[in-house]
Order: structure tokens, then sequence, then C-alpha cells
């Protein structure tokens, strides 16, 4: 792995913007250079201190998931290769950790998918016997598998603040019947092949998330990040049936243990209020989240 990169700071193209991760630079006027940086946000809040690897990690994951599914989808990828967009001495900024991608017109929904009952979708079913209006049986546990992978869509928030949860209806209402359905299909589609190929590595999907854009002829395409543990709960199988059990959260391939320790962090004898600034992060919290983006990746890439 190359030195930890917290934020790329590239001249040579014009800055598009920064995302909780990702910086991302105009190539032209038809494509996008996105830098995963080792930046982590918790709580909607970005850390201080950089996971060293984190952005390489997810880049590697990404490209591994595109190129699995890209039968059931198109992607945003272009082949072309980041370091041939910058100058000679950005290259470093940007190797390994970079995807040269076409530019589309987004769409404003996260089509999450879910095959098994956690985090919010957990809460909601407790309160409403559902999750994002789909009804779902009684009786169901923290962790439950569900009978079916369900579509739970988001509407995407601004920078800093929490995606919302909302119904199908609702995604009709805001891009149409035809292509709310399409997205639907190919969400739960990828989910199901994805969750597959990871199961025979011995790793949960739980829930992820896709993003899609659409091109100048008005095709629908996978784009930004693709089944990574920043936008997908993994799950080792072997912590599940023990977890399932007692109720409790398995162990995920993810930034737990950040959230883990912000949750029992006192300042000034108080708890962080999860507003910025982030307290700083203790080296073995730095050490022990990016061993588990990598033990993920060696996993699923066995």
């Amino acid at each position: 792995m190359t030195a930890a990169l917290h934020t790329s700071a590239l001249t040579s193209l014009p800055l598009l913007a920064r995302g909780k991760v990702r910086d991302n630079y105009a190539v032209g006027s038809d494509r996008i250079l996105m830098v995963a940086s080792d930046r982590l946000s918790a709580f909607d809040v970005i850390m201080g201190e950089p996971i060293p690897g984190k952005g390489e990690l997810l880049t590697q994951m990404a490209l591994f998931w595109f190129d699995k599914l890209g039968h059931l989808a198109p992607n945003h990828l272009t082949g072309e290769d980041p370091r041939s967009v910058v100058a000679p001495d950005e290259v470093a900024q940007v190797e390994g950790r970079s995807m040269l991608v076409k530019r589309l017109k987004p769409i404003p929904v996260e089509a999450v998918v879910r095959g098994y009952l956690a985090g919010s979708g957990w809460a909601e079913y407790r309160a409403t016997q559902s999750v994002c209006g789909v009804p779902l049986p009684a009786g169901l546990k923290n962790a439950s598998k569900l009978p079916e992978p369900i579509f739970t869509p988001a509407a995407k928030a601004a920078m800093g603040e929490h995606d919302e949860n909302i119904s199908y209806d609702k995604v009709v209402e805001m891009i149409g019947a035809e292509l709310a359905a399409q997205i639907r299909d190919i969400s739960i589609a990828i989910y199901r092949e994805a969750a597959a190929i990871a199961l025979a590595k011995g790793l949960i999907i739980a829930d992820t998330k896709f993003e899609f854009g659409l091109d100048q002829a008005g095709k629908l395409v996978l784009m930004d990040e693709v089944l990574t543990p920043d936008s997908s709960r993994y799950w080792p199988v072997e912590g599940y049936d023990e977890a399932f059990r007692t109720g409790a959260n398995p162990p995920s391939y993810d930034k737990q243990f950040v959230r883990d320790w912000l949750e029992q962090v006192r300042i000034n004898g108080k708890p962080w209020d999860k507003t910025p600034p982030a307290p700083r992060l203790p080296q073995d919290v730095v050490d022990k989240t990016a061993a588990k983006y990598r033990e993920a990746l060696q996993r699923l890439t066995a």
C-alpha cells in the first residue's frame, strides 16, 4: 500500500466535488476521475485520521464486482488508465485508488437491497413490521434472513445529512414507473448474484446500496462504488449463528470499530454529540479498521 491519503490535491484537473470518501475531478466534459481517499466517515462526520490503504482496497473491491456483474448491468468504467489524465507528479495520488469513469446524469435515489434485517431496517420493522412500506412476516429477529431480498430505497441527502428511507411509490413519483421498476429489478438481481458469490467465500452480504445514472442515450448505468464495505454490510459466516441466537449484531467488515469507540468516548466528561469536529482516533482503532477492510478483500478474492 502507498502512503495514506486523506485528501487529494490534483491541480491538473478541475475539482467537481469532494464526498465523504471520494474526490471527483472533471476530465473534459464526458469523463470523471474518481479518487478514493483514505478518509472515513462515521455518523456522517469525516474523521481527521485516514485509514491507510482504505481507498485502494475500496477501489480493488469495486473493480472486482464490476467485472463479476457486468452481464447484469452496464457500468460507468471507461477502461482507461487513470494515471493517463493527471500530471506526472500527481500519479502517486491516483495510482491504485482511482477509476476513470463516464460522466452520467445521476439518479437521486439510493437503490438499497436488504437480504437480512439489520440496522435501520431492524428498527423500522420493530415499529411497523415493515421496511420502507414492504410488509414482512411476524416474528423476525435482529439479523434474520428475509424470505426474499427486498428493495428499500432511500432519497440521497446533502453532504453531512442522513439519507432518508422512502417508499417505492415515492421513487415512482420521483423518476417514473418504468425507470423505478428497472432499478428495482436490476438491483435485486445484482444483490442475489453477488450474495451467492460472497457466500461461497464465507461472507454474508446483509444489505447493500447501489447508485445509477443515465448516459446520453438514456440507458441505465451502474455507477459510483459497488458492494464495498462502505456501501454494504458484510458479515463473516462463522460469527453469524451465535450472534443471531443471542440477538446481537453479527461482527462486520466495516468501520464498526470506529463506531463502537465513538459511542463510548467522552469529551470533557460527556459523550461525543456526533457533530464536527470528530474526536481524534487512537492508533489501535485505525489499525483494527484497516485490518478489517483488508480481510474482507482477501476473503472475497482468495
